[in-house]
């Protein structure tokens, strides 16, 4: 009888340690969310990660860009790539949750894309090469970043037929990835995309992004000097001062989905710089006037030590959720991310559910973008 007893005074205390435990790691559950996707695009050639091993601890991913298409296929963009990638892999040491990704393409390499994905036998030469630099330079995926298919970039060939094979190079780049990350590690295909309708007009997110681990929206450069009007770059909403329409952030990322794409594939991109404009309309401090001056970029950290020169003065604008600089002295106007807006941006991101945030460039940063986006993930 006494054993019984003891028996089932131990299971008692067994089943309330056990409950005890599942609500409490429960609880644990809650507490802690999944940590965001932080993805930061570094230049090749001379611009690189240089000793900041402990901001890699935070990065999720590091976008290698770029390699360059010639011939049809994948190559080195720079004589310094190997030795490049090669360090990018030791901060795996710090970080080994860390993924490496190769960027091919850009702004300035894309020209021969439409070329290199035109034919069945032309796209598995460029899906084989992509896969060889991968395993040539021991890295974890592969990031596309077409700019852009069936539409101009920099003096890039393009055709109606891009909407297509952009979804066919993709399929076939996923079915390598996947034969040899069964054998090996899981394999990442990413690609960047325009921040806008047209982009999405022409390819088809809905089929291709069965192919993709996540995409990365490149929101920013919605001004880049290039027309006689001055504007926000990189904004997360629409400006009360522009009533010529325009974009934003969450106007892209609303477009995105509609055009099929889950919201948590998405990643919202972001600029570690800005873009200035002379000449402008003091109007309004330059925001949404015409200009006839030069034109041109500052990476955040210029523009941070610049803060500092009362020549310059920042401004807010709050429908935009969006700062800007307005120089008097040579009519200045000069549209950028700083760490209030970079926040508003983070909120975003988690109360929509967003799959992360990505950055263009590292090495434009001091400090203070990157320890933003740290402190809110």
């Amino acid at each position: 009888m006494n054993k019984i007893r003891m028996v089932l005074i131990f299971t008692i205390v067994c089943l309330i340690s056990c409950k005890n435990t599942v609500v409490n790691n429960s609880k644990e559950n809650k507490i802690l969310p999944k940590r965001k996707k932080v993805i930061a695009y570094v230049m090749g050639g001379n611009n690189n990660w240089g000793d900041n091993n402990e901001k890699a601890k935070q990065i999720t991913h590091i976008n290698y860009a770029f390699a360059n298409i010639e011939d049809g296929k994948v190559v080195e963009g720079y004589p310094t790539d190997g030795e490049n990638l090669k360090k990018l892999n030791q901060l795996k040491q710090v970080n080994k949750d860390l993924k490496i990704l190769i960027s091919i393409g850009g702004w300035g390499w894309s020209k021969n894309f439409s070329d290199a994905v035109l034919t069945e036998k032309s796209r598995e030469i460029f899906a084989q090469s992509a896969v060889d630099f991968m395993l040539k330079h021991n890295i974890d995926g592969i990031d596309l970043d077409w700019e852009y298919p069936g539409q101009r970039g920099d003096n890039n060939k393009f055709r109606p037929e891009d909407k297509e094979n952009f979804t066919a190079i993709l399929k076939l780049i996923r079915e390598r990835l996947n034969v040899i990350s069964a054998k090996k590690n899981q394999y990442l295909l990413t690609i960047a995309t325009g921040a806008n309708q047209k982009y999405l007009d022409h390819t088809n997110m809905k089929e291709a992004h069965q192919y993709l681990d996540f995409i990365n929206i490149m929101t920013y450069d919605f001004f880049t000097g290039g027309s006689n009007r001055t504007g926000h770059h990189a904004n997360l909403y629409k400006s009360e001062f522009n009533n010529e329409g325009g974009t934003s952030a969450s106007k892209a990322v609303e477009e995105h989905i509609k055009a099929g794409i889950p919201i948590k594939k998405l990643v919202l991109g972001v600029p570690f710089y800005g873009r200035w404009r002379k000449g402008v309309n003091p109007k309004y401090n330059g925001l949404y006037q015409n200009s006839t001056g030069k034109r041109g970029s500052y990476s955040y950290k210029t523009i941070a030590d610049s803060l500092s020169n009362s020549t310059f003065v920042s401004y807010w604008d709050n429908k935009a959720s969006a700062p800007y600089i307005w120089r008097s002295k040579d009519s200045l106007f000069l549209t950028y991310e700083n760490p209030k807006s970079l926040k508003i941006k983070l909120d975003y991101i988690n109360n929509n559910e967003l799959g992360g945030i990505m950055f263009w460039q590292f090495n434009g940063d001091n400090g203070e973008l990157l320890t933003t986006i740290l402190i809110n993930n």
